[in-house]
């Protein structure tokens, strides 16, 4: 095939009503704020994955649910790949090329308004090692660029998947934010998928546990504002979740009991803020969005403590979830 494949809102493909069923895993790649958390979130069309303007603030293979009534899409989220400089950097890293073995479709996310760069090559490369799944070029954030930026860009991708000796099966031009070509997205995985019935019931949205996604909004509330004095050293486990006893039915009150770890006692002031300011907000922000999730009026208890280094001690990282 010479000519390049681009998707634009008119090259919808064509409907077939006796399609088979199909279901699989897909999972978004992408030098870190590349967009992939955005896009699984628009797809999925509820926030299950964190978003955050920082690198590696996604940590657990977070998998969205996509439900049509022809096919089940299961968008799992790997950490971004890197060169790993810490015993946890390495450990994800193995996270990331074992995902990339077990699915069905690989979409590799590259912002239209960045060019291409060293990151891109480095997971570029990576990818054309990995020689029978398919692999789709996504171009996120088109709302910020104008059709001549974005025209270069779609060529650009193009000619990297020929110079490393692999042709994209697809490159679609998405905006996440603006609801721009998500749905043609969508439409454009499934045929790539292998046929077979749901693999979730219907209701799901993610397969992690509630516990797991709650740290998530925790820690993303958390890493607002102190970004760049703690830029990944926060980890977050709910120790235990229970139901308030002794509360009428129609009345629930969820029990969150949480921790939030970092590495020095010194960082232990920047969380908590003046009188205990900063915690209070990472407190209601996070409890607001933990009820959006579970639907039920929770009680968050938030206490702040030192795990000395722990993105370097296996035993701390074992015990953090990682």
């Amino acid at each position: 095939m010479g000519a390049m494949s681009v998707r634009t809102p008119s090259s919808k493909p064509s409907d077939s009503s006796e399609a088979p069923h199909r279901a699989g895993f897909a999972c978004f790649v992408g030098r870190p704020n590349a967009g992939k958390s955005t896009l699984t979130n628009a797809l999925v069309g509820q926030k299950v994955a964190i978003t955050a303007n920082q690198p590696q603030t996604t940590r657990h293979t977070v998998r969205g649910i996509v439900h049509r009534p022809d096919a089940q899409l299961i968008l799992v989220d790997t950490p971004g790949l890197h060169k790993p400089r810490t015993l946890l950097g390495q450990r994800l890293n193995d996270i990331v090329r074992t995902t990339w073995a077990e699915v069905d479709i690989i979409g590799f996310c590259l912002p239209a308004n960045e060019k291409l760069g060293p990151g891109d090559r480095f997971i570029a490369k990576e990818l054309a090692s990995i020689k029978k799944t398919p692999k789709i070029a996504i171009v996120t954030k088109t709302d910020l660029v104008d059709s001549k930026t974005l025209a270069e860009q779609l060529i650009a991708i193009d000619q990297l998947g020929k110079e490393l000796g692999f042709e994209w099966a697809e490159i679609v031009p998405v905006s996440a934010v603006a609801d721009q070509q998500v749905d043609l997205l969508a439409d454009l995985l499934i045929p790539l998928l292998p046929e077979g019935p749901a693999l979730y019931p219907e209701g799901d949205l993610t397969d992690e546990p509630e516990q797991v996604m709650i740290a998530e909004l925790i820690r993303e509330a958390a890493l607002e504002g102190v970004r760049d004095e703690l830029p990944h050293s926060i980890a977050v486990v709910v120790e235990e979740m229970l139901p308030r006893e002794d509360r009428p039915a129609d009345k629930p009150l969820l029990d969150i009991h949480a921790f939030v770890y970092i590495e020095r006692p010194s960082q232990k002031g920047i969380i908590i803020g003046p009188k205990g300011a900063r915690l209070k907000q990472v407190g209601i922000k996070s409890r607001q969005q933990i009820e959006a999730l579970l639907g039920t009026p929770v009680f968050l208890d938030l206490h702040v403590k030192v795990a000395k280094d722990w993105q370097r001690d296996p035993r701390q990282l074992r015990k953090l979830g990682f």
